[in-house]
C-alpha cells in the first residue's frame, strides 16, 4: 500500500509507471478513448489487460528510461461498476453538454481513456501497439489524437498555455480526491475535450485582439487586467472562485494537434481535479457567459468536437482488478446528470 500511495503523488514522479497525475509536460502524447464490446468475456479481458499494466509499461519503458513513458488510464461512469465491481465514485458521471447561445460542448462516446504520454512518439507509439494487441475485440475506438509540445510550450495558437497550473504539493492538494471519500482516495477526475481551431481566422485577427480574448500578452505571457463587466478574457472565464472567495485550480496537460495538409489544427484539453463541480463551473462559463450570453470569445475560434469524463483511481486499484470476482451489480443505474450542468474545457488561463 505505501508503494501504491507514493506513485499516485503527484510530487513523486514515476517514470515507466501507471496513474502518474501531475508529471512533467512530456513532448508526445496519445489520448485514445475506447468502448468496451458487450458481454463479461469482453469484461474480463479488460481487467486482465488493465491489471496487468503496470508490467506492460514496465516493459516498454525499460528500452528507453529517459524517455519517461507514462500512462493514465480514466474509466467512464457507465462501464465502471461491470468493470470495477465496486460502487462508483461519488461525483462520477456522463459528460453532459452545455448549451450556450452561441457554441456547444457536444458529448461523445467513451468507456476508457488511456493517456499516454512520453518523450519520444515512437515510444508512444509501441506502448498504444502492444496496449491494442492486448486488448484486441474487447474494444472498439471512439477517439485516437496524437499530440506534441509545441515551441516553448505555446499552443497552435500562439499562446503559452496552462501557466495557471498548480505546482509542488499544491497538485495534490487540487488533484487526489482525499478522505471525503475513502474508497477513492487517490485517484482523480478527468475531463477531456477536442477542440478544433479555424486557423485562418485566427491568425487574421491582430495580436492585440488576440491578447483581449485570451487575457494574456502572446509574445510574454503577462496576464492582463480583467474586466470588471461586460465582456471578459478566457482567462477570467476560467478562473473558478466559490461564494466564500476561494480560487480552486485544476491541472491541465493540454497540447496541440494537427495536420497541415488536412488544414486541421488543434488543442485537446484534459483537466484534473478532485471535485468535478470546478470543471463543470469552468466550462458553464465559458459556453454560457459571464454574465450569460458573454460566452468566452476563444469559442468563435475553437470548436468542441468531443466531450467525456472518467475517474482515474489509483494504481493498486487497476493492479487488483482481476484478483476478485466482479460483483457489482449490471444493472446500477448511471447517477443522474446534475439538473443545470455542462462540461467544459479547462482554458489556458
Amino acid at each position: 500500500m505505501a508503494e501504491n500511495a507514493r506513485r499516485a503523488d503527484p510530487s513523486a514522479f514515476v517514470p515507466g509507471a501507471v496513474q502518474q497525475f501531475g508529471s512533467p509536460l512530456s513532448t508526445h502524447a496519445v489520448f485514445l478513448v475506447l468502448r468496451v464490446a458487450a458481454g463479461a468475456e469482453a469484461l474480463d479481458r479488460v481487467r486482465g489487460v488493465l491489471a496487468d499494466l503496470s508490467g506492460t509499461i514496465k516493459a516498454v519503458a525499460f528500452r528507453d528510461p529517459s524517455a519517461t513513458l507514462t500512462c493514465t488510464v480514466g474509466i467512464g461512469s457507465e462501464i465502471w461498476p461491470r468493470l470495477v465491481g465496486t460502487p462508483r465514485p461519488s461525483q462520477l458521471r456522463p459528460f453532459v453538454p452545455i448549451v450556450g447561445e452561441a457554441h456547444t460542448a457536444p458529448a461523445t462516446a467513451g468507456d476508457l481513456l488511456f493517456h499516454i504520454r512520453a518523450d519520444r512518439a515512437d515510444i508512444c507509439f509501441e506502448f498504444e501497439r502492444q496496449l491494442m494487441d492486448a486488448l484486441g475485440d474487447a474494444v472498439t475506438t471512439e477517439d485516437e489524437t496524437a499530440c506534441f509540445r509545441y515551441f516553448d510550450r505555446r499552443d497552435v495558437l500562439g499562446f503559452v498555455d496552462g501557466t495557471a497550473n498548480p505546482v509542488g504539493e499544491d497538485i495534490a492538494d487540487t488533484v487526489l480526491v482525499g478522505d471525503e471519500e475513502p474508497a477513492h482516495a487517490g485517484g482523480t477526475y478527468v475531463v477531456t475535450q477536442k477542440y478544433l481551431h479555424p486557423l485562418s481566422a485566427w491568425r487574421a485577427l491582430p495580436t492585440e485582439a488576440q491578447e483581449a480574448i485570451m487575457g494574456r500578452s502572446k509574445a510574454d505571457n503577462i496576464e492582463l487586467d480583467d474586466a470588471t463587466s461586460g465582456q471578459k478574457a478566457h482567462k477570467t472565464l476560467a478562473t473558478i472562485v466559490d461564494d466564500e472567495g476561494v480560487e480552486h485550480d485544476i491541472l491541465r496537460d493540454n497540447m496541440p494537434f494537427g495536420r497541415p495538409g488536412a488544414a486541421e489544427f488543434g488543442t485537446y484539453f484534459i483537466g484534473c481535479c478532485r471535485d468535478l463541480w470546478v470543471i463543470q463551473r469552468m466550462l458553464e462559463r465559458m459556453f454560457i457567459g459571464d454574465p450569460p450570453g458573454l460566452h468566452d470569445r476563444l469559442l468563435d475560434f475553437s470548436s468542441a468536437v468531443t466531450g467525456s469524463v472518467f475517474f482515474a483511481p489509483r494504481p493498486d486499484v487497476l493492479d487488483g482488478l482481476d484478483d476478485q470476482p466482479q460483483n457489482a451489480p449490471a444493472a446500477t443505474a448511471p447517477p443522474p446528470p446534475v439538473a443545470d450542468s455542462s462540461l467544459g474545457i479547462g482554458g489556458r488561463s
